[in-house]
């Protein structure tokens, strides 16, 4: 979350008029439950088929509440060389902002210098070309990634709207591979997705909505209105259909962005504290399903988080993964929430509305609707069967991660965005030999302790001189 993330409106849980952490919300709502006994409905049914859908099929929208295959019943599996399906979520940071100059997918344009050439008006007579950031560090409250700011820096597909958004200069910095070399080289490595789209452009709680229901519910900002989809989150058809699940967190779990979730044992028994994801990890006993939250105060790279916490970080949970006796049956996603307020270069594609609510606009929001996806975000999987070398240019968003699960157990879809998403399976080949089941060796996390003065004295000058050109 960045700055316009930390509060929340009067009437959703607190003291009229008192700012709400997220910490504050989420912590009051029963977590002290969270370890109890995990969520698991049995088995699932057992394998009859294992051939995944075609290419075709994948891109071929169905109707909500129809399974991926109505030929078979639902809760089958599908997919049997994957056995855990795990995700981790990052927060805020673009596709060009992260891995723009990694030299790997659809990165931040060159001039003919070799330098990255973007530039945005910064309304005052002068462009803000491209920078790399001074430090691991950010700035306090921006960029913004509010749905007005996204929605100015959309600009109508011109995208020239990020500086004079309330992201200010900063918008155009970026940092190079040596800032987050675990995450440089996780993208250089394995199977790397360049259109991964966030799912609305607005904050973290719509965002990560659509990873758990595929709807934000109308929600466009960090309240934590009551409601909950009519059809239920993933968790839920989790629990329906047997498919044993866990949301491990940090701080914060990911599940409770629908409030009213952490009030029903169905779920809470299905939340284990981070230190559990590792013991399963090492004993082969993840579940089928599993969400992996960083703790969103120091871990998550929202601002003004030291990104190198958050490379660390990812590189423990790849870790456990790659060199746990499950390996050889896991695929794990990795992606960000959103794009943080921060430049991409590709303009978001319009998008399936995932249902009939419309926005929930307040005084002084601009128009728009849940037609259109946000700016991409750095993603990709870690699989044995992860394609070697292979960059997707398929367009995903986080219900993506909806369709792998669905496509995987023939679960029904739970909106049009997620029955209309692809499933990721372009990362992968299921059918080849497992290219990297020894899993290869990847450049070790940063040391966040070698930089950490940054948290102290700023990001650095921003933006820095040399990034401040003559208006055209």
């Amino acid at each position: 979350m960045a700055h316009g993330d930390r509060s929340q409106r009067a009437g959703d849980g607190g003291p009229p008029g008192r700012p709400l952490s997220r910490r504050a919300l989420l912590g009051s709502a029963a977590l002290g439950v969270a370890g109890a006994a995990l969520a698991a409905c049995g088995g699932g049914t057992a394998t009859s088929t294992g051939s995944p859908t075609t290419a075709r099929a994948r891109r071929v929208g169905r109707a909500v509440g129809v399974p991926p295959d109505p030929t078979v019943p639902v809760g089958t599996d599908r997919l049997p060389q994957i056995d855990h399906i795990v995700v981790v979520m990052m927060e805020n940071h673009s596709f060009d902002n992260l891995l723009g100059v990694l030299g790997r997918g659809d990165g931040l344009p060159r001039g003919a210098n070799g330098q990255p050439s973007a530039t945005n008006p910064d309304g005052k007579g002068h462009l803000i070309r491209s920078f790399p950031m001074p430090t691991p560090c950010q700035l306090h409250g921006k960029p913004s990634q509010s749905w007005n700011a996204s929605h100015a820096q959309y600009d109508g597909g011109r995208l020239q709207g990020f500086v004079t958004s309330d992201s200010g200069p900063v918008a155009m910095g970026y940092w190079t591979p040596p800032a987050m070399p675990f995450t440089a080289s996780l993208a250089a490595t394995y199977p790397l997705a360049d259109r991964w789209f966030g799912s609305v452009l607005a904050q973290t709680y719509p965002n990560r909505r659509y990873l758990l229901a595929g709807t934000s519910l109308g929600l466009i900002d960090d309240t934590l209105p009551a409601g909950l989809p009519p059809n239920g989150t993933v968790l839920d058809a989790c629990n329906r259909h047997g498919i044993t699940w866990r949301n491990y967190y940090s701080s914060l779990p990911t599940a409770g962005v629908f409030l009213t979730l952490l009030g029903q044992p169905a779920i809470t028994t299905g939340l284990a504290p981070i230190a559990r994801f590792y013991e399963d990890a090492a004993t082969g006993s993840l579940p089928g399903f599993s969400i992996v939250d960083p703790d969103f105060g120091s871990q998550s790279e929202e601002d003004p988080q030291d990104i190198q916490y958050g490379d660390a970080f990812l590189a423990k949970v790849v870790g456990a993964v790659t060199s746990g006796p499950a390996w050889a049956k896991t695929l794990l996603v990795w992606c960000y929430d959103e794009h943080g307020g921060y430049y991409d270069h590709v303009p978001p594609p319009a998008a399936v509305p995932p249902d009939d609510v419309a926005p929930a606009l307040g005084p002084g929001d601009v128009p728009g609707g849940f037609d259109r996806l946000s700016f991409r975000v750095p993603a990709g999987v870690v699989s044995p069967y992860g394609r070697p070398g292979h960059v997707s240019s398929t367009v995903y968003d986080h219900t993506s991660v909806l369709r792998l699960v669905e496509t995987k157990w023939n679960l029904p879809a739970l909106t049009r965005r997620d029955a209309a998403a692809n499933d990721l399976l372009d990362l992968v080949d299921l059918a080849g030999t497992p290219h990297f089941l020894r899993p290869p060796v990847l450049h070790a996390a940063a040391d966040p302790a070698l930089e950490a003065s940054c948290l102290a004295t700023g990001a650095g000058t921003i933006p820095p001189a040399s990034a401040v050109l003559p208006a055209r």
